[in-house]
């Protein structure tokens, strides 16, 4: 075979790699976050607390980012394709335990097991890493991480799911309507994706070169700047994920409709959208922009906007009255939105630029650490916002975002000045 037709044939691999592995992150991805939907309906039925069911739902986050370096550096060895496979499956065995437990105690358990699916997030970046040339691999991994819109697929289908089979039983009762059909129905798209990708996707995989050691991969984690885009992913992806579990109760807790009555679930979950969508679909736009200006200029941007949305955000009411006005604050947090999308692809593409053969070991623990960012953000919001100071979250956020670009902008400084010191010499 020419160089023109293996040239060809990366290009129709790479594309295919994208738009498949793009597909199943979607969907594991709303697998991940099923619960923030399902929770009410599974508290009637078992009668859980509040607590409970955010230790369900808190368990699910923690394994979806627990294992994200492990799933990347095995993609790095063995390819994404294999990994993709191999969570597809795994992740529709455990929704279908979901749909036939009948305590707090098997969800939990169970909860934490099918939270595997977040795991595909760093095999997915390492995957279409090594498939796409480094000119494109902005706007490819931020296309892919658009897949973080599947946090919104359970919340649009879900309750309409529930509603219409409540009390119905399917398969001479073997299948259960309600909360239950939805897992289930999970599994079955899971299983079928697995097939798309087994028979979509080339079989002949590219993996990272050389037959490295495990200390050899994972020193890239000595570095510094490792962990300063991992705080970054913590600003922008984790935080994403807290507030998109954060925000229904929210909107709910702090805001009124015109009757004088507390905005209800329904309308929050879809106040909520309007900042998952454009934190999930700027994504693209934050990795093309990050290919033509490059990363940083990017990322300081990304701050920028976050800062200023985040400072207003935090005012009491008593400052700025408008922010009583549930539409100019949910506004307000759209472009805030807007920024977090830019700013995740803007991250991810530091990680091939710098590390361009340990995408897999680095994406991974900034992936892992960003997860754990959502795990851990929620408790600090609901500290910061006491009664009659709603604006404590969004404090929080400003606060993160400061030690950011406090801690960017002395790295920068740092950098420029050994590349000066080079240029004298």
């Amino acid at each position: 075979m020419g160089e023109s037709q293996t040239s060809e044939a990366q290009k129709s691999g790479a594309i295919r790699v994208l738009w498949i592995s793009t597909l199943a992150f979607t969907l594991m991805f709303a697998v991940w976050m099923m619960f923030g939907v399902l929770g009410v309906a599974i508290k009637e039925e078992l009668g859980l607390s509040d607590a409970q069911l955010a230790w369900i739902t808190s368990v699910a986050i923690l394994n979806g980012s627990m294992w994200r370096m492990p799933a990347g550096m095995i993609a790095d060895r063995i390819g994404g394709r294999k990994v993709f496979i191999v969570l597809l499956l795994s992740s529709a065995v455990f929704a279908v335990a979901v749909a036939y437990a009948h305590s707090y105690v098997q969800l939990l358990i169970l909860a934490f097991f099918v939270g595997i699916a977040g795991n595909s997030f760093t095999a997915g970046i390492s995957w279409n890493s090594l498939w796409t040339p480094p000119e494109r691999q902005g706007l490819a991994l931020g296309i892919f991480g658009a897949g973080n819109l599947g946090a919104s697929v359970t919340k649009f289908i879900g309750p309409a799911i529930i509603t219409a089979t409540a009390g119905q039983a399917y398969f001479g009762g073997m299948v259960e309507g309600g909360w239950r059909l939805v897992p289930l129905i999970y599994a079955v798209l899971l299983i079928l994706t697995a097939i798309l990708v087994w028979l979509g996707t080339p079989k002949n995989d590219i993996t990272a070169e050389g037959d490295r050691s495990l200390s050899e991969r994972l020193a890239p984690l000595k570095h510094i700047q490792v962990w300063r885009f991992s705080l970054y992913y913590v600003a922008v992806f984790g935080a994403y994920v807290a507030l998109s579990s954060w925000l229904p109760n929210y909107y709910t807790s702090h805001f009124t409709a015109s009757d004088g009555a507390p905005v209800s679930l329904t309308k929050a979950a879809l106040i909520t959208a309007s900042f998952i969508f454009p934190a999930s679909l700027m994504r693209p736009v934050g990795g093309w922009m990050s290919d033509k200006w490059g990363a940083r200029s990017v990322m300081r941007l990304t701050f920028a906007l976050m800062l200023v949305t985040a400072a207003i955000l935090a005012l009491p009411r008593g400052i700025l009255p408008f922010l009583g006005d549930v539409w100019i604050f949910a506004f307000i947090v759209f472009i805030h939105g807007c920024a977090m999308g830019i700013g995740k692809a803007a991250v991810f593409k530091h990680i091939p630029t710098y590390y361009p053969q340990d995408v897999g070991a680095v994406g991974g623990l900034v992936g892992m650490l960003g997860g754990l960012g959502g795990f851990v953000l929620p408790p600090l919001f609901a500290a910061a916002t006491p009664a009659g100071y709603p604006g404590g979250t969004f404090l929080v956020m400003a606060i993160l975002v400061v030690v950011c670009i406090i801690w960017m902008e002395i790295s920068i400084d740092r950098i420029e000045k050994v590349k000066a010191n080079k240029k004298a010499d």
